[in-house]
């Protein structure tokens, strides 16, 4: 089975350029991606963040939707507990509207921000996210599969009323979404890049534990969200990984500052534990010419038992990134379809 590409975008703020310049950037990148064959393009949420502008997904699955003829557009994901379900049925439904059959709504549970602005989006935040799986269900329900016999707002509809409907997601980085997903009978996107270790097992659980639904899935389909990096050369794709191994040393130690250019992370003073540190994530990083790369996510997606992959590839120069996606697109020789793709 040939491994479907798709991109993760967290639009990634640069330091010397502000927040406007990611969004634009993103947007930027998504009607290129649309042309070079790119399955999915993804969209993450963060807030109360010096490192991501993506606060509001939904609206850049919005505004790429219309800018773009065959991609298909989506969240990984929204960070449901902040949110009224209903609210985001209805966000999704709107953008199945603008762009029908081409939306993907991710969903996730983390709060993707800190403890203090979980609360700031919603009062409630201490018991939300143990509400998750009924969130997910409401949703559900208000795509299509209905609300159950005595559900307390069964009558209210979500609009508009449209003819397709969004592809539902879970996203995760541990075995709580995996299991979700299992048992929902939906696809499952596991955030590698957030969590790299005994990751094997987490999708293997997914696989196991896959429950068919009628009208959803009727067998397991998994996607990897997954740092890579590719240049012309493998030096240069290594020397552009400089600013995002500065900027990981970063998140380690609880600073998420804007992503370093390569010539501050060249200058900057590693003592000798943060370089053992570093030296152990650069061993396991997909960075390297196209081939390289190609290899090494095909080895990942093997192990997880993955059908695809959705690249993210942060980098201090926007051309730079553009033409990393573009050699990677071109080393797996994607073409634009004539219509997007769908799990399964």
């Amino acid at each position: 089975m040939t491994l479907r590409l798709a991109i993760l975008d967290q639009s990634t703020i640069a330091s010397g350029r502000g927040a406007d310049a990611a969004i634009r950037e993103t947007l930027a990148l998504a009607r290129l991606a649309d042309d070079w064959g790119y399955g999915r393009y993804w969209l993450a949420e963060h807030h109360n963040s010096q490192s991501h502008a993506g606060s509001a997904p939904e609206m850049l699955v919005a505004a790429i939707a219309a800018t773009t003829h065959r991609i298909r557009v989506g969240t990984a994901g929204v960070m449901l507990p902040h949110y009224s379900a209903l609210k985001v049925a209805e966000q999704f439904k709107v953008a199945e509207a603008i762009a029908p059959g081409r939306i993907d709504l991710g969903l996730g549970r983390a709060p993707g921000s800190d403890g203090r602005t979980a609360y700031a989006l919603n009062p409630q935040a201490n018991e939300a996210a143990d509400r998750f799986p009924n969130q997910v269900m409401d949703v559900l329900g208000w795509l299509g599969d209905g609300l159950p016999e005595g559900h307390p707002f069964r009558a209210v509809a979500a609009n508009p009323q449209v003819p397709t409907r969004p592809e539902v997601w879970i996203l995760g980085s541990s075995d709580y979404g995996a299991q979700l997903a299992a048992y929902l009978g939906l696809p499952y996107c596991f955030a590698h890049f957030i969590s790299d270790r005994g990751s094997e097992g987490v999708t293997a659980l997914y696989r196991e534990g896959f429950r068919p639904q009628p009208g959803r899935l009727g067998a397991p389909h998994c996607a990897l969200g997954v740092f890579a990096l590719t240049a012309d050369t493998e030096a240069e794709a290594w020397r552009l990984y400089k600013s995002r191994e500065l900027w990981r040393l970063f998140r380690d130690t609880g600073r998420f500052p804007p992503l370093p250019s390569v010539e501050e992370a060249e200058a900057y003073p590693y003592s000798e534990a943060e370089r053992t540190h570093l030296d152990r994530i650069r061993a396991k990083a997909i960075v390297g010419a196209p081939e390289q790369v190609k290899a090494k996510l095909e080895a990942l997606a093997a192990a997880h038992g993955a059908q695809e992959v959705a690249v993210l590839s942060p980098c201090h120069d926007p051309a730079a990134r553009q033409r990393s996606y573009r050699l990677l697109a071109d080393a797996f020789g994607l073409k634009p379809a004539a219509a997007p793709l769908a799990a399964g």
